[in-house]
């Protein structure tokens, strides 16, 4: 086949030797066949590799198939062993290899000789170690060592390292996320706190507005209202009570104010003295008013001297009040004097009431306390008790006017025509919720000896609470006689009433003496009134010698007491 090949290698090649390829180069690349041998050792595509490796090579992805010994394509008939071309720059002519080539592979030892025939796995006693591995193997034993697959596990376990690192990241996450919601958290009560003080800040000057308190905006009429609004502007609900004591005799009046504009209630509290004029000019009490005039007369005459608008009348008896007590559990108040049983016959018997705070009073004892006066005291000391009185059962009675209705119905009492059970009860509830809100006061109204208001009657009461204006009878106007009628004779009071009024002059009604006198008096307290109480004695009849300087009532210039010596004809 080919003569120099034959001549050179003394045998056939195509039984040695089987073509594999060409190379790089176009050259034939021939594999040199093995023998035949007995117990062949199974293939191991990796013994061919060990085997290069532990003669001195590392991996060659063409070993094994070009003749590394006795065979040269460009034979020239030398015997002696050619190197074959190793196109990754192995050396040739037997020059030492670099000992790393580009590849990686370990270089030919010069001293190891390549036996190429070899095909079996032998293995190889390890030469000295080589410098450069940290364990002191040389590269040729780590490539001498043969892996397999099933040498290797991989094996995906968590590692603790990382889940601390993982947890760590979740943490600092974690923190970070809270610290920006805190952000946002605060942003928005920093917001909301805004608003609210914004919100708080408007309402406060609307507040002030409405009520007034503005500066440049309050006017000198709405002084001590407590609102913008005048006081003569806000609305009222007007009820006056007149308690009368059925036993011991005698009346105390009161009014119940409901401002519906500053949500304030009060009891006014009205002396007996006060002055009042009748719808036919005479000047009376408001003590006689309640016992000859009744409800509609009185409650006329309190409008005119105080510019008040009464809506109705309630007239309380003593065991109606004593009812109306016991239907809403007792009372509490803060009593101011001892009160002695009336019942009682021995001296030294305990007292019905005991003076203290906070004193528990039946039905019994609120009317005995609300109705006591002590000898020689002010008729204002006993009607400051029956206010105490009034206010103690506005804050047990229900604040429901379904409920108070109720009550007031219990009680069975009649009441004036203009005031039904249901309105009694409706304004009776609104003035116990301002009771129980702490809403409600009591006040005096102050009165000067002759029945006038006074000027601080006139600001404190009848402007800033009833918002009404002052008006009692002109002292200038008439002379206002005072006549007691002690002649035995019951219609000489009538006649004497006409006679003055006819001549000019005031007539306050006096009462009736308990007994009878002979001879008739007119009596002056001041010089001034003399002339008065003299043109008095003539305008009855009388003689000269009945007036005389002495104590009159408190709202009269001249006092008469009708003696049995008067005679209405004369």
């Amino acid at each position: 086949m080919n003569d120099r090949y034959d001549a050179g290698h003394g045998g056939d090649r195509d039984d040695q030797y089987q073509l594999v390829g060409y190379d790089e180069y176009g050259r034939p690349v021939y594999q040199q066949v093995p023998p035949q041998q007995p117990h062949q050792q199974p293939y191991d595509p990796y013994a061919q590799q060990t085997q290069q490796t532990q003669q001195g090579y590392g991996y060659d992805p063409y070993a094994g198939q070009y003749p590394t010994q006795g065979y040269d394509p460009y034979d020239t008939g030398q015997q002696n062993p050619v190197p074959s071309y190793d196109p990754y720059g192995g050396a040739q002519g037997g020059a030492p290899a670099d000992p790393y080539d580009p590849y990686g592979r370990a270089a030919t030892s010069a001293q190891q000789p390549r036996v190429a025939e070899q095909t079996a796995y032998i293995p190889q006693q390890a030469g000295p170690a080589e410098s450069g591995e940290p364990d002191g193997r040389t590269r040729a034993e780590d490539a001498g060592r043969d892996y397999h697959t099933g040498q290797f596990a991989f094996v995906e376990e968590p590692d603790g390292d990382s889940e601390d690192v993982i947890d760590w990241l979740n943490f600092t996450e974690n923190r970070t996320e809270r610290r920006e919601e805190a952000k946002r958290r605060a942003r928005s009560r920093l917001v909301a706190l805004v608003v609210v003080l914004a919100l708080t800040a408007v309402g406060g000057v609307g507040y002030l507005w409405y009520a007034g308190k503005l500066p440049g905006l309050s006017s000198s009429s709405d002084s001590g209202t407590g609102t913008g609004t005048s006081a003569a502007a806000q609305n009222r609900d007007v009820i006056v009570v007149h308690l009368h004591n059925t036993k011991g005799g005698g009346t105390s009046t009161a009014l119940l104010v409901d401002n519906t504009t500053t949500k304030q209630g009060t009891t006014v509290l009205l002396p007996n003295s006060l002055a009042l004029t009748d719808d036919d000019g005479t000047t009376t009490t408001l003590a006689k008013s309640v016992e000859d005039d009744g409800s509609s007369g009185t409650r006329d005459a309190i409008d005119t001297v105080l510019g008040t608008q009464i809506q109705g009348t309630w007239r309380l008896d003593t065991p109606y009040l004593q009812n109306l007590v016991d239907l809403v559990g007792n009372i509490e108040v803060d009593t101011d004097t001892d009160v002695p049983d009336p019942d009682a016959k021995k001296k030294g018997t305990a007292p019905l009431v005991n003076k203290g705070e906070n004193q528990t009073l039946s039905g019994k004892t609120a009317v005995a306390y609300a109705t006591y006066r002590a000898s020689g005291e002010a008729q204002n000391a006993q009607l400051e008790r029956f206010g105490q009185v009034m206010q103690a059962v506005l804050r047990k009675l229900s604040s429901d006017a379904g409920a108070a209705t109720t009550t007031v119905q219990t009680l069975a009492q009649i009441l004036d025509p203009s005031l039904t059970d249901k309105d009694l009860g409706t304004f009776l509830a609104k003035l116990a919720d301002l009771a129980k809100g702490g809403d409600y006061k009591t006040a005096l109204l102050p009165v000067q000896t002759d029945g006038t208001l006074s000027a601080q009657a006139s600001d404190s009461v009848v402007k800033d609470v009833l918002g009404g204006t002052a008006k009692s009878p002109d002292k200038d106007a008439a002379v206002r006689v005072s006549v007691q009628n002690a002649s035995g004779v019951k219609d000489n009071t009538e006649k004497a009433r006409v006679v003055l009024l006819n001549g000019g002059f005031t007539f306050l009604e006096g009462g009736t003496a308990s007994g009878t006198q002979a001879a008739s008096k007119v009596v002056y307290a001041d010089a001034a009134d003399k002339e008065n109480a003299t043109e008095v004695a003539k305008t009855l009849g009388l003689p000269a010698g009945a007036v005389s300087k002495g104590k009159v009532t408190s709202n009269a210039n001249v006092s008469v007491i009708l003696g049995q010596n008067y005679d209405p004809s004369s």
